[in-house]
């Protein structure tokens, strides 16, 4: 069995104490102008203390960059790597192939998580880019399982999977969310995460798609979040060891509870003890410490292949 990695996303530098603590085995932060969708933005002098928290723990740090860059931030990217170098950051999430290309033609070689969110959706394009430095993939959410079956028997470097937390479905440069409340004359300046703005299909009054806007444009999440502690057994069957916790929608300690419960999967899967009521068990346990708004299912793990277009 290959060994089981866990990232994790982190809102403070003490919850990166915290889930260093706990076990997991990778921390994903990010600043604002490069990172897309990450549960806070630090400052340098806040990732360069991280860094140093992940590095004495000898555990990884994952650094977002997997923001669209257009002219003028490709312009100013150079200083930030410089940054993350002295740093000694593990890993650079990327999804422009703009950034790919100044990673290894001004020498920098970070070793590359390939992201571009939605679009990951098959084992030919990951290992297109397998072969311009990147050596992980983050598979989109919206994958089925007899598809993510298939495209395990041909990956040449590891996909991560989410297992927990919110799910991106759409994401635009431009400034929807402004652009309505201009058109509708509302008198509205909080656009952000926090605000806990969502959208409602006509049709479905219950539904819940979590939208916000920052200076990367808007984004919108799935209906519910994701929980895939009932299908972990599967997915290490089907080889996908690389597990990403995301707690943009989930704050505080009940995210870092939430990781010790998957910290604590991986340690009985790993030594062939998880049982199916211990998953049940700890299934129950992730939806007593979820945010009570929020929805939790499988995402699109359950569905037809035939009827995901």
């Amino acid at each position: 069995m290959k060994k089981i990695t866990i990232t994790a996303t982190a809102e403070s530098v003490e919850q990166v104490k915290a889930l260093l603590e706990a076990g997991v085995d990778r921390i994903y932060v990010g600043e604002e102008d490069y990172a897309l969708r990450i549960p806070h933005c630090f400052t340098y002098e806040e990732l360069r203390e991280i860094a140093e928290l992940v590095h004495a723990a000898g555990k990884q740090l994952a650094v977002a960059a997997n923001a669209l860059l257009h002219q003028e931030m490709m312009d100013h990217v150079r200083p930030y790597l410089d940054f993350l170098q002295e740093i000694k950051a593990d890993y650079l999430v990327v999804g422009d192939t703009g950034l790919i290309y100044v990673n290894k033609q001004d020498g920098y070689h970070f070793p590359l998580i390939y992201d571009t969110s939605v679009f990951v959706t098959s084992s030919r394009q990951i290992n297109f880019w397998k072969d311009h430095g990147c050596v992980e993939a983050v598979l989109a959410r919206e994958i089925p399982r007899e598809e993510l079956i298939d495209i395990s028997t041909n990956l040449e470097i590891p996909a991560e999977i989410l297992v927990y937390g919110a799910s991106v479905i759409h994401h635009s440069k431009r400034s929807l969310l402004q652009n309505y409340y201009n058109f509708t004359k509302a008198d509205e300046t909080d656009l952000s995460k926090e605000r806990g703005l969502f959208l409602a299909e006509p049709s479905d009054p219950d539904s819940h798609y979590s939208i916000f806007e920052d200076k990367h444009g808007t984004h919108i999440f799935i209906n519910n979040d994701i929980d895939m502690m009932t299908k972990l057994t599967e997915l290490v069957d089907y080889h996908y060891c690389n597990w990403k916790l995301d707690g943009i929608f989930c704050p505080g300690e009940n995210f870092v509870e939430i990781a010790k419960l998957f910290i604590k999967a991986r340690d009985l899967i790993q030594a062939r003890q998880f049982t199916a009521d211990q998953a049940f068990l700890m299934d129950e346990q992730i939806r007593r410490l979820h945010p009570k708004e929020r929805g939790l299912d499988t995402g699109f793990y359950e569905f037809d292949r035939n009827k995901v277009k």
